[in-house]
Parts: structure tokens; sequence; C-alpha cells
């Protein structure tokens, strides 16, 4: 038996398919090798470029995306906030209406919002109840709401605190808020 190590995860399936009398033999080895790592990143190649069609998973094709739906990213923007923005534009397409409006809004936050109407001012209000304080992407949020909104109505926004109810449930003291270092700003957005 030859001490050729395979480490291809396809040069070891091939070389478990082919009859047992050429396990030993140190060329057959080196070849399923070498083709087992051809095979091993054409599969790794494969798999890359099925991700890049998907917005959720696409990175270094992000800008045709972006540029195919006409955003132009933020310098420095995190790569999850540029994919929520493709991700609303998407799914802000057709006819404007409350649900629409909360898709959008939820495709940036990544977590979960509420949208009521009050029909005598004409307003939307969006409450982010997932995420704590303001979140960091509100700006691109708010330009995505403002393309959908027909422009007679008027959006607000919500934002969930830590109240003094969810404080008081939990008996907490203010030596125990010292001890692990809150800020006035960190303890609002704590979720106990």
């Amino acid at each position: 038996m030859s001490d050729f190590l395979i480490t291809s995860p396809s040069g070891t399936e091939m070389l478990g398919e082919l009859p047992d009398y050429y396990e030993p033999i140190l060329e057959m080895r080196v070849i399923v090798q070498a083709e087992g790592a051809k095979f091993d990143q054409l599969q790794a190649d494969i798999e890359d470029q099925l991700n890049q069609r998907f917005v959720g998973t696409a990175t270094w094709d992000l800008p045709n995306w972006e540029e195919e739906l006409g955003i132009v990213p933020r310098a420095g923007q995190p790569i999850e906030q540029r994919r929520a923005v493709v991700q609303s534009k998407i799914r802000g397409y057709g006819k404007f209406s409350g649900r629409l409006l909360k898709n959008v809004a939820e495709a940036y936050d990544n977590g979960t919002v509420d949208v009521s109407f009050d029909p005598p001012t004409s307003t939307f209000t969006v409450r982010f109840v997932s995420t704590r304080g303001i979140p960091p992407n509100l700006n691109n949020i708010q330009e995505a709401i403002r393309e959908i909104v027909p422009a007679y109505l008027v959006v607000s926004f919500e934002f969930t605190y830590l109240t003094w109810d969810e404080l008081d449930s939990k008996a907490f003291t203010w030596d125990m808020f010292d001890a692990q270092g809150f800020t006035w700003d960190s303890l609002e957005v704590y979720r106990p």
C-alpha cells in the first residue's frame, strides 16, 4: 500500500469507485488526488456562483445587483446593509400598500416591524419591534420608503427602548448596572 495520502474529498470518492486493486498503486493515488483537487475547486466555484445569484449570499457580485437596480452604495457601508438595500429595492416594486411598506422596512431591519395607518392624518407609522433603539441603517430605510410611498402620505418612525416596567420586572438594582458598566445609551437598548 502506498503512503501517499489523498486529501481531496473528491479524490477519496473517486478512489472508492475504482476496483480495490488500484488503491495501493502510487500513480493511481497521485492521479485521483490531482483530479480530485480540480473537482473540489470546481464544486467550490459552482457553489460560489450560485451564492452570487441570491442577494442574501452575494458578495463579489453585489455591485452588479446594485447597478441593475440603480443603487449607489455609500462608501464604507457594511455588506449586510448593502444587501438589505438591494432586497428592499426588489421588494419595493408594485402597488403601494401597508404590506409593501412593512416588507421594505423588514428587509432593512432584518427584524420585525409593525406598520399602522391613521386615515385622518394620512400617516403611516413604522414601529421597530425587534430592534432596540435606532437601526444603524435608518437613513437607507427612510430613503427606500420615500421612493415607494406616494407624496400625499406621511411616514413616521417609532423606536423601541427599554421600559421601566421591563427593568422593574427583573428586579435589577443600580449596583448591578454599575457592575456591568452600562452607560445610559447602552441601557436604553438593553434587552433583559
